[in-house]
């Protein structure tokens, strides 16, 4: 039974995880011990709470500045580590995001990813206010550009809809003039624009505009809601230690135990201790969307500057052996940098294809095959089943199904877009 009571009375996210630390259930809470203490109450009736419940093992939490905060993290967590108790935005971009872009005749747009050059307002989660934000700076600053050329202007031209670059004299810098002031408005001028759109409420009641008063009075509420957003600076990378910490094994067993570097040197019978590992995997659906990955830990800690991304496109039919050759030759391709030692996600045949690369006859190579959780190695020829209850037993594992997680995110993320 979890101690509720060293539970946070702070906002942020909670994190539910079964035995195996797998991440079962991601929530948000203005106050952390009290939502999580609503789901041991004996009244609750809900069968998925009741399930939860009897699943968790662990409860692990991330304290935020705010409510706010804590609803974009918990969104892109969900969407990142996918729990099984977690319904909602689960799959596709929970965010999205309002660009000006960067090209010689700039535009406002509305976007889910970013994809283009451009300077971002977001991420946003509400994404229906977001939408009215950007309608009404571009009806405002008349900034909707056509893809016509009428010498007099098009008809949206004319009925105030388009900013006129389909007419011969086009007004370039009067353009660029209201794209900085649209810009002006979500980065710095919010009083008074706020202070406008009130006395626009104050006029229409006057002159008994009820209507027109309505449609300010949401733009009001609406740009609240958005430079509430802006203002906490969301980023998920100023969580990084702490997501790293609540959510994988790998941390807490490096920081649990004294000379595991030592330790690992002496599983797999080298010369020198093992402080930097790079884990390989490769993930694909039907031999569609092949990618591959590597991910670099060092004393147990991500060095994120030092993961890579491949998108294999040499091998038109599932093969894992020359996918992951490919893959360590590229990351190796400059002959430095190597790790201590490279774990492989797969089995004998997996290592063998590796051990088979000059590039990297020097440095120690080992596969881990996920059925019957057995490591394989040149030290280690006929395998060694790993055990969770041992410290490498439960490192190696952790590392393996980290550097997995990485790979089947990145496949996701490849796929969804091409979707």
């Amino acid at each position: 039974m979890v101690d509720l009571t060293l539970l946070p009375k702070l906002s942020g996210i909670y994190i539910f995880k079964d035995k195996n630390g797998c991440v079962i259930y991601i929530g948000k809470a203005k106050s952390i011990r009290k939502r999580v203490s609503s789901y041991f109450q004996k009244s609750h009736l809900e069968h998925k709470v009741n399930m939860l419940i009897a699943e968790h093992e662990s409860i692990d939490y991330i304290i935020t500045k705010s409510e706010t905060e804590a609803l974009l993290l918990e969104a892109q967590l969900i969407k990142e580590y996918q729990p099984k108790f977690n319904i909602l935005l689960k799959d596709g971009q929970p965010f999205v995001y309002i660009v000006f872009t960067d090209e010689d005749l700039p535009k406002i747009s509305f976007v889910r990813n970013k994809d283009i050059k451009g300077r971002y307002f977001g991420p946003f989660l509400h994404k229906f206010q977001a939408k009215k934000m950007f309608e009404y700076l571009v009806c405002t600053f008349r900034l909707n550009l056509c893809n016509k050329l009428v010498e007099n202007g098009c008809l949206d031209y004319h009925l105030g809809l388009c900013a006129g670059n389909c007419k011969s004299d086009f007004d370039r810098e009067n353009y660029l003039f209201r794209v900085q002031l649209a810009h002006d408005v979500l980065k710095k001028d919010h009083k008074k624009i706020l202070l406008d759109l009130n006395e626009k409420i104050v006029t229409y009641n006057k002159n008994l505009e009820f209507e027109k008063s309505k449609h300010m009075q949401e733009y009001v509420d609406t740009l609240d809601v958005i430079l509430n957003t802006i203002k906490t600076k969301f980023s998920e990378d100023k969580f990084e230690n702490q997501i790293f910490d609540s959510v994988s094994q790998v941390g807490k067993i490096y920081n649990s135990i004294e000379g595991l570097d030592l330790k690992l040197q002496e599983f797999f019978k080298l010369d020198e201790p093992i402080r930097s590992i790079d884990c390989f995997d490769i993930s694909h659906f039907q031999s569609s969307f092949l990618v591959g990955s590597c991910v670099r830990f060092t004393n147990g800690r991500p060095d994120k500057n030092k993961f890579r991304k491949f998108k294999i496109n040499s091998i038109k039919e599932q093969n894992d052996y020359a996918a992951l050759q490919e893959i360590v030759l590229r990351r190796y391709k400059l002959k430095e940098d190597f790790p201590d030692l490279i774990l492989i996600d797969g089995g004998k045949g997996q290592l063998n294809a590796i051990l088979s690369l000059d590039l990297v006859k020097n440095v120690p190579c080992a596969s881990l095959a996920k059925r019957e959780e057995t490591i394989f190695s040149k030290n280690l020829p006929e395998g060694v089943n790993l055990d969770l209850k041992t410290d490498i037993g439960r490192l190696l594992i952790a590392l393996r199904d980290y550097a997995h997680h990485f790979a089947v995110n990145y496949h996701r993320q490849r796929r969804n877009k091409a979707f």
